[in-house]
């Protein structure tokens, strides 16, 4: 049992849940709690490493006896010491260090749906985003420059899991705009050219969500076809990222399921 807060691989954790920057220089990020490691076993992604408290919950106790079934080393922590490497209030006493996905290289063109979120930096509104694309079918999120770190611990629970069904690509701007050249892209915007109701996504179709202060970016609005709007009837001024995109990433779902 790992019973000291200066154990190195403990040491290793807290740097993952730490910075942008040790995350990407050990490829690899934090699953915290019951529910999403349990995600993450039968998602098939590639495990490091396991740590659990001594006093982890019964259900926690439950998946480290399948997670060793399966063939993975799950080391215990002192539940003091474990207390220490988590994000989490209410810890339910299991933690996973997975290794981020290597970018596939496959021809963007065979994505229908791609989501967009440009200069994000609210960790919760990125995992909403991310949660809301899995829901509508999205099957890849590139994440610009200015966005928040899509494997920050924050947005990983906020997700809830969705990181195991995304294709999720970091990309520059020049890389972005080659990528969807076969796309119509469309932006969303309080001032859009077109209501989202007369939007037609039914072609191969990109949606970029800028951010919560002051929307997308130039470089967006210079890769984007058609800046679309949702329609409000009340007083308000604008939607959150993660509101306002949940809303068009499922009016893309509905044009496409009545087609069915």
């Amino acid at each position: 049992m790992i019973s000291s807060p200066h154990n190195p691989q403990l040491k290793h954790v807290r740097a993952l849940a730490g910075r942008s920057k040790d995350r990407r220089a050990a490829g690899a990020y934090l699953v915290e709690g019951v529910r999403l490691v349990e995600a993450l076993l039968d998602s098939g992604q590639k495990i490091e490493s396991i740590y659990y408290s001594d006093d982890a919950s019964n259900r926690a106790v439950r998946l480290i006896q399948r997670l060793e079934l399966s063939g993975y080393g799950c080391e215990a922590v002192l539940s003091s010491v474990f207390k220490t490497i988590c994000e989490t209030e209410t810890s339910q006493g299991i933690l996973a260090v997975v290794k981020i996905p290597m970018a596939d290289s496959r021809d963007m063109l065979e994505d229908d749906l791609i989501l967009v979120p440009d200069q994000i930096r609210d960790p919760g509104n990125l995992g909403t985003l991310l949660r809301s694309a899995v829901a509508a079918g999205v099957t890849r999120v590139i994440i610009p420059p200015e966005t928040v770190d899509p494997y920050a611990p924050k947005v990983v629970r906020s997700a809830m899991g969705a990181h195991f069904s995304l294709e999720i690509t970091p990309m520059e701007w020049d890389r972005i705009q080659e990528a969807l050249s076969g796309y119509v892209v469309y932006l969303a915007a309080a001032d859009g050219e077109i209501g989202l109701w007369q939007a037609d996504f039914h072609s191969k179709t990109a949606i970029i969500i800028g951010g919560e202060a002051e929307g997308a970016g130039t470089f967006a609005r210079t890769v984007s076809n058609v800046t679309v709007s949702i329609p409000m009837k009340g007083k308000i001024e604008s939607l959150n990222a993660g509101v306002a995109g949940s809303i068009i990433l499922f009016e893309v779902l509905r044009q496409r399921s009545e087609n069915k």
